[in-house]
């Protein structure tokens, strides 16, 4: 059952308050979004895959639903869910995070299927490198290490469009090894979070299985 405030639900009435602030950093600004519908649509896969960061509150968000506020066509709210706040972290310092300059793309903008990652040229003269989103991750991956991992996040601006109205996200990630004041304890957290949502990438197969509704016995 949903809580309800008024007439409102929970939902709307947290976008409207949020949308009141102005340049709040869990509203997105759709503005230079072509096709809107797409790019929305585009987003809303990564809401079990990728944790959202709010750079002015410096919290970090793995639980939370993409809220399109009813007469506002050309911004999306993210909404943390209020009910689980231990899947929201705190005192994360906007240094810690940091532009990677990979972006996810549709398999279609290249004519393949599936989600696919652009990687920056090492000219500017040169097409991004693509790869499958899987291969890319795994890849990037054994770049890093157990101690400083590959902690890919989304914020606010990394909704874009990548070629003419083909939408893309920008991957930002989260240098663990730049956040002082955090117990060990809660820096396991942190990367056990992100970790936890990427792995549906990493591990498809394991997580299809797992996600893979049990077939009834015959009575």
């Amino acid at each position: 059952m949903v809580e309800v405030r008024g007439a409102l639900p929970v939902s709307e009435v947290d976008a409207k308050e949020l949308l009141k602030r102005g340049n709040d950093p869990l509203v997105w600004d759709l503005e230079k979004i072509q096709n809107r519908s797409r790019a929305i649509a585009f987003i809303m896969q990564f809401k079990k895959t990728l944790c959202v960061y709010s750079g002015p509150v410096q919290q970090l968000y793995s639980n939370y639903d993409i809220f399109l506020p009813e007469h506002e066509e050309r911004k999306l709210v993210i909404l943390p869910n209020p009910n689980a706040h231990h899947d929201i972290f705190f005192k994360i310092p906007e240094s810690a995070v940091t532009p990677t300059g990979l972006n996810i793309i549709p398999g279609a903008l290249i004519g393949k299927q599936g989600l696919y990652i652009a990687m920056p040229p090492k000219s500017p003269n040169e097409p991004p490198k693509t790869m499958p989103l899987t291969v890319g991750l795994h890849a990037i991956m054994k770049r890093h290490t157990p101690e400083r991992p590959f902690l890919p996040v989304l914020t606010k601006g990394d909704l874009r469009e990548f070629q003419s109205d083909i939408p893309c996200v920008h991957l930002h990630k989260i240098n663990i090894d730049r956040i002082a004041g955090l117990s060990s304890l809660e820096l396991q957290g942190i990367i056990r979070a992100v970790s936890e949502k990427i792995s549906v990438y990493l591990y498809p197969r394991k997580n299809a299985v797992v996600s893979a509704p049990q077939a009834s016995r015959p009575a």
